[in-house]
């Protein structure tokens, strides 16, 4: 069971570097890419993996905490939708739809090592 919880916590930072990290170098040109849309997936599986085999446990959870996130975490998927989905279509993603990406993400990283 550590190793499944370890191998959840390493593609859950996986899919938070890709979401940030793809927000910082497209800081300048704003737009979404393939790997926020990736990441922000990972990131939602990954994190509702992690809780429920926490839960599973036992172990004890804030869930204020978590609820908080995932609704985070479900803005940043849905803002990274509507980004790659104006790619794909050729438009302009707008700014907003773009840094609303990387500043949730980062919001969500933040709430993560921050909030005990």
């Amino acid at each position: 069971m550590t190793f499944a919880l370890s191998l959840l916590v390493f593609l859950h930072v996986l899919g938070a570097a890709a979401i940030f990290g793809g927000w910082l170098a497209n800081f300048k040109t704003p737009t979404v890419n393939i790997w926020q849309w990736y990441g922000a997936l990972l990131q939602l599986v990954t994190g509702l993996a992690l809780v429920g085999l926490v839960e599973a446990q036992g172990g004890d959870l804030n869930h204020i905490k978590i609820g908080v996130k995932v609704v985070i975490a479900l803005g940043i998927a849905v803002a990274a939708f509507i980004g790659r989905k104006k790619v794909k279509a050729g438009e302009e993603v707008s700014t907003g739809i773009a840094h609303a990406v990387g500043g949730l993400a980062l919001i969500n990283i933040a709430i993560a090592v921050i909030w005990t």
